[in-house]
């Protein structure tokens, strides 16, 4: 097991153990426990009642988070043609087909989001393996199988992200800054766990959202209480 860094502990040493938060507190504090000297990521943590070796009870989807994740992140196109013009043009980081399945396959993974055309997946498919680990493999149902390019690439560039759960049920997903403001993190996290909350499967059963915690990249978690975040999101739709 990793050793905590003395800073670590004594941020953690600051926190009440056990206490749980609403999403005021939590917001504010997980700022105020950001004190890397880079700009920290924040994180949302949520733990789902869900049943992740049933094939129908998987999450899958995509949410577009209002105020990005403040960060650049590099998008990969297989496309070929006018469609691989069309990536350019959008802002597409690297574009190609067979040469970048070979740079892959040797290694190279200097991206964060993989789009394809439909008929580029004949030779994408041969990446499986090695993408499909790593979240980066192209899918349909997330929108990065299209022959619509340049708005998926806009799209992610512009802070959306793929939403699926791990063999444990959990997704983490950032949702911006410690740079970011208050309002500006709650509204990224409530469009998350908006997304989250309407992919519920219809076969999972029980309480469907069980924990909620959000972190900075250098900090300790703190959890939110349940109940009122669930009942402050459903105020924000209503």
């Amino acid at each position: 097991m990793p050793t905590k860094s003395r800073r670590f502990i004594e941020l953690k040493n600051k926190l009440e153990p056990g206490k749980i938060y609403n999403v005021d507190e939590a917001f504010q504090l997980v700022k105020e426990l950001a004190t890397a000297k880079f700009d920290e990521t924040i994180e949302a943590a949520v733990k789902l009642g869900i049943d992740p070796k049933q094939s129908d009870q998987q999450i899958r989807g995509t949410v577009s988070l209002p105020h990005g994740i403040g960060k650049q992140v590099r998008v990969l196109v297989f496309a070929q043609g006018e469609k691989a013009s069309e990536a350019q043009a959008a802002g597409a980081d690297y574009v190609g087909g067979e040469e970048l399945v070979e740079k892959i396959q040797s290694g190279w993974f200097e991206f964060e989001s993989a789009i394809a055309t439909p008929d580029m997946m004949r030779v994408v498919g041969r990446l499986g393996k090695v993408l499909g680990p790593k979240g980066l493999m192209p899918n349909a149902k997330v929108g990065t199988v299209t022959f619509d390019i340049a708005q998926a690439v806009k799209e992610i560039k512009a802070g959306r992200l793929e939403i699926r759960n791990d063999r444990y049920g959990n997704i983490h997903l950032p949702i911006g800054k410690a740079s970011f403001e208050v309002n500006q993190l709650q509204d990224n996290f409530f469009a998350l766990l908006e997304s989250i909350v309407r992919m519920k499967p219809a076969s999972a059963k029980g309480r469907y959202v069980r924990n909620i915690a959000i972190a900075s990249t250098m900090s300790p978690g703190l959890k939110l209480d349940v109940n009122s975040t669930l009942a402050r999101m459903e105020k924000r739709i209503a």
